[in-house]
């Protein structure tokens, strides 16, 4: 393509020659008209020199002849012009110049004509006319007047010679600017054409690179549009293979733990059958299998942000610290904890128990990727996680955040693991030795908070996770505060009204009320629970269910709250995305338990209404 610009660059060139070259031309015809007017002034200066020279003569003469002193005048006036006119006639011919010779004549002659002059009229004035007369007469006084005009008249022959010169240039340069603005015409003429056709060549062939730009664009939209469907396919195939992965690790955890809790009962049973009474081994294996069953289900939950979270204004340093007791039991003492707290951190609003079980889980996880010994630090921090970010994760929002970080010494992940990290029961250790759900229980958790969690990692260099909760910027005074537990071992005396729409779900229920001291009215819906609260004006708690046919628990609380203000409710459930738990946290003033509960939690909840 360089060689095609050939052409319009040479032509560009030319035109800039010519344009060049005539201004150049205009330049010199400029100076020789500045030298035809200097030599005008000079011959004029001349001109002048001689017709003073003869005003001085004729005035003499006239004074000689009349002896009147009016025919001096032109004599005295040519007397006092002259030396100017002698000072610009040597300007204007200096030394070495190709006149200077005969203004050298010039003046000479005039000096002795001016002396001639003067000598005369010194005499006549002195009255020797005869003598003045007599030098009148001599002549010298013409042979100066004809060298002064002798010599004017080689000057004026020497400048009309170079006027002429001159003036055969002018006409000659005249003719060359019209040659070359006739050429630069010719030169732009040609250059337009030039140029009109090139940029013709050029936009057809731009419009065709546009068509075949078009036509790849074209063919590029179908290939990401395939290739956007392949990967809709792919990930439909992945979320397959996770609900897959989910349902799997569910239904083995579960079925281990039905297993126990089947071949426990079976046992006890047998056992019971022949009289026999040491079942107390099988009961503890049942209830063992059934709480791990239920921390499952919890597990869940809280992976899928579904939780319910009653949140506090929480000061991580005053929780980590107060935490370090659990966490030296719960790692062992071949664990060195190491704790650096940031001062004047920022308080959170989050839930402080899911905030401690995420900490626990982090450095359970910590601890079995260091073998079990190795140093752990848990760090916290103010962070502001900004635009460019959240640009990059696109689940953060840009802000201000408490850090919570967990760095290990162990073994580190790749960055494969760390892909998976989050997964449900996607775990790299050995059978019988985790569930694969702790991590994703904390991602569940601090997504549901607002917040983020990073892994940072290397094989062979440690891990950090860090948990970022957002900042807390409102009133401490209007925060929920957190409720006093109420205590287990205080005798209960009061009456419970049980709402519970399954039978099975009721009877053991209202078994483990019992149990508790409670006298125990029993309901299987909405209205028949507001009938008996008419009826019993002893009642002074209400443990309903909130999934129900008909009046849900909410809506029978709030009927139970306008007939009978001084009744207690305590809300259970055993799936949270109900009418207490909006956004993944409970309402104000809402006493929930989730299904299912022992009897120790079911009581300390019943103490804690009642106390409320």
């Amino acid at each position: 393509m360089r060689w095609q610009a050939l052409p319009l660059l040479a032509g560009f060139a030319i035109v800039s020659l010519i344009i060049g070259g005539r201004a150049i031309l205009a330049e010199t015809q400029i100076a020789d008209r500045d030298a035809s007017l200097e030599a005008i002034e000079a011959q004029q200066t001349l001109a002048s020199l001689l017709s003073l020279a003869q005003d001085a003569e004729t005035g003499q003469r006239g004074y000689l002849l009349t002896g009147e002193k009016n025919y001096l005048l032109p004599y005295q006036h040519a007397v006092e012009a002259l030396p100017a006119l002698l000072k610009r006639a040597d300007e204007m011919f200096p030394a070495g110049s190709d006149r200077a010779q005969q203004v050298v004549g010039i003046k000479d002659a005039l000096a002795r004509k001016q002396a001639e002059l003067a000598e005369t009229i010194r005499l006549y004035d002195t009255g020797n006319t005869a003598k003045a007369l007599d030098i009148v007469r001599g002549g010298r006084g013409k042979l100066d007047m004809d060298q002064i005009r002798a010599n004017i008249d080689a000057i004026r022959r020497i400048d009309g010679a170079s006027l002429a010169a001159r003036g055969e240039r002018m006409e000659q340069i005249e003719g060359w600017l019209r040659a070359g603005s006739f050429a630069a015409l010719l030169g732009i003429l040609l250059l337009g054409i030039f140029t009109i056709r090139q940029s013709s060549r050029r936009f057809r062939e731009v419009a065709a690179a546009q068509e075949a730009l078009s036509a790849k664009n074209a063919a590029l939209l179908n290939e990401i549009e395939t290739r956007e469907q392949a990967e809709s396919q792919l990930r439909q195939v992945q979320k397959m293979e996770a609900v897959g992965q989910l349902t799997g690790g569910i239904a083995h955890d579960f079925n281990n733990m039905l297993a126990v809790i089947t071949s426990a009962m079976n046992l006890a049973q047998r056992k019971l059958s022949r009289g026999e009474h040491d079942v107390q081994s099988f009961v503890e294996a049942a209830a063992d299998a059934a709480a791990r069953a239920a921390n499952l289900t919890a597990r869940l939950l809280a992976f899928s942000r579904q939780q319910p979270l009653a949140p506090q204004i929480v000061d991580a340093n005053r929780l980590v610290t107060g935490m370090s007791d659990l966490l030296r039991r719960t790692l062992g003492h071949a664990v060195e904890i190491e704790t650096v707290l940031a001062g004047g951190l920022w308080k959170t609003h989050a839930d402080p128990s899911q905030v401690e079980n995420a900490i626990i889980n982090l450095a359970v996880n910590a601890r079995d990727a260091m073998n079990e010994k190795g140093r752990l630090t848990i760090e916290t921090a103010n962070c502001h996680l900004d635009e460019a970010y959240a640009a990059a994760h696109p689940e953060v929002k840009a802000g201000q955040y408490v850090m919570v970080a967990v760095t290990d010494t162990g073994a580190g992940m790749s960055s494969d693991i760390m892909g998976k990290a989050f997964e449900p029961f996607f775990t790299t250790k050995p059978a019988a030795k985790g569930t694969g759900l702790g991590l994703s229980q904390v991602f569940g958790f601090v997504k549901q908070s607002g917040g983020h969690v990073k892994i940072y990692s290397e094989p062979g260099e440690g891990t950090t996770i860090k948990i970022y909760l957002p900042r807390f910027t409102g009133s401490e005074e209007a925060a929920t505060p957190a409720r006093a537990s109420g205590r287990s071992d205080v005798p209960a005396t009061e009456t419970v009204l049980l709402v519970e729409d399954d039978a099975r779900v009721r009877a053991s229920t209202a078994g483990t009320l019992l149990e508790l001291g409670y006298t125990v009215i029993e309901a299987a819906g909405g209205d028949e629970a507001l009938r008996k609260l008419g009826e019993n004006a002893a009642i002074a708690l209400m443990l309903t269910d909130i999934v129900m046919p008909g009046m849900n628990g909410r809506q029978l609380a709030e009927q139970a709250r306008k007939n009978f203000r001084s009744v207690k409710v305590v809300f259970m459930t055993g799936f949270t995305r109900n009418a207490v738990v909006h956004n993944g946290v409970l309402d104000h003033d809402v006493h929930f338990i989730a299904k299912p509960f022992t009897l120790e939690q079911l009581a300390a909840k019943l103490r804690d209404a009642l106390a409320d």
